[in-house]
């Protein structure tokens, strides 16, 4: 299998002139990388991606906070799955001095956000501060990690809390959908903002019409914590589904200090069907299969293995095949994520031809 993998790679399907423009991709984009949401705490994005549906999709949410979109009739049942969340902190304890401590959401380097900008998540508003530097010389001699912290200004307990700032509320660092040359960008939060945004994307596009059977998308929560949304709506749809879609990041060694013998995709080659990583492989003959599909649509296609693991794999103790779809992300998890909107645009014409034709 792997050899096939290996020589898979080598393809690359031409992109199609596509009627959705890139201006339509920002524009359902940016707004959702410039919305806060950490894990447990995704409801802003959940509100912005139901402002962006289209007017006939009838959005639901379940107990867990998944959002949903069922259409279509009959079988088989197919699913879309991205998550709204993204990495972040939640405060742990307030110390006398009004340092806030904090526990990471999410599997990250922490020493990405040491000395930068920070805010805290009330519910009711952002309140600035700074995450402070460590001091590495205070370690243990075990090397023990020494707590995280944040620094709002406050000189004690009570005066954080007259900020109105709560053990249990949540910190990220501010952040932007900032463009850079020709068809890329970069922010914080793309992981998966992109996947959200293409699900949009191909639901503004897809023709309820064309579907010969049930299709439901999901805008999943708490992925970065263990996939914990995904794993209430695979338990609630049981042996149902023929297949699930992860749509997610592929990790990408197309950056200057990678080795360029794993997960090589590079941006703007388009979607990437992610055959193998952490968490799941796919069936070979559901590559062959969605490679099929984006080919009878001129849809550029990568197939490749990265690390890290997808909301499909959550399907896998229903014997319920996972096909992530993907597209090439450069430094994953850091606060200058890079990506190129073509991919983001081929992917969401990916998503819309598998609802449609598979």
């Amino acid at each position: 299998m792997m050899r096939r993998l290996a020589v898979v790679l080598l393809w690359c399907l031409p992109v199609r002139v596509m009627a959705q423009s890139l201006e339509d991709v920002r524009s359902v984009l940016a707004p959702l990388v410039e919305t806060y949401g950490v894990s447990g705490m995704e409801g802003p994005v959940r509100d912005a991606v139901i402002r962006m549906l289209p007017d006939w999709a009838r959005a639901t949410t379940d107990t867990a906070g998944n959002l949903m979109v069922d259409v279509g009739q009959g079988d088989p049942l197919v699913v879309f799955v991205a998550h709204l969340d993204e990495i972040g902190f939640v405060i742990s304890s307030i110390r006398d001095d009004g340092s806030l401590e904090l526990t990471p959401r999410g599997g990250f380097f922490l020493s990405l956000f040491e000395a930068q900008p920070a805010l805290v998540h009330t519910g009711t508003g952002s309140i600035p501060g700074v995450f402070l530097p460590r001091d590495s010389t205070g370690a243990s001699p075990r090397r023990t990690p020494l707590p995280f912290r944040a620094d709002v200004g406050a000189t004690s307990r009570a005066g954080a809390d007259a900020m109105g700032i709560r053990v249990g509320q949540t910190l990220t660092m501010p952040k932007a959908f900032v463009p850079l040359a020709g068809t890329r960008a970069t922010g914080r939060s793309f992981d998966d903002r992109v996947g959200c945004a293409a699900l949009i994307l191909a639901l503004r596009r897809l023709n309820p019409g064309r579907l010969h059977h049930r299709v439901i998308f999901v805008w999943s929560v708490r992925e970065e914590t263990g996939l914990e949304g995904a794993r209430v709506v695979a338990d609630a749809l049981g042996l149902a589904p023929a297949r699930v879609h992860a749509v997610d990041t592929f990790v990408s060694s197309d950056s200057p200090l990678e080795i360029k013998t794993f997960a090589d995709v590079p941006l703007g080659s388009g979607a990437v069907a992610r055959a193998v990583d952490n968490s799941s492989v796919t069936p070979p003959a559901l590559v062959d299969s969605l490679y099929g599909v984006a080919s009878s649509r001129g849809i550029a296609l990568r197939i490749g293995t990265t690390n890290g693991g997808n909301d499909g794999s959550a399907f896998a103790s229903w014997g319920v095949p996972d096909v992530p779809m993907a597209w090439p992300l450069r430094y994953a998890h850091s606060p200058a994520e890079v990506i190129d909107l073509e991919d983001v645009r081929a992917l969401a014409h990916l998503i819309q031809a598998v609802a449609e034709d598979w």
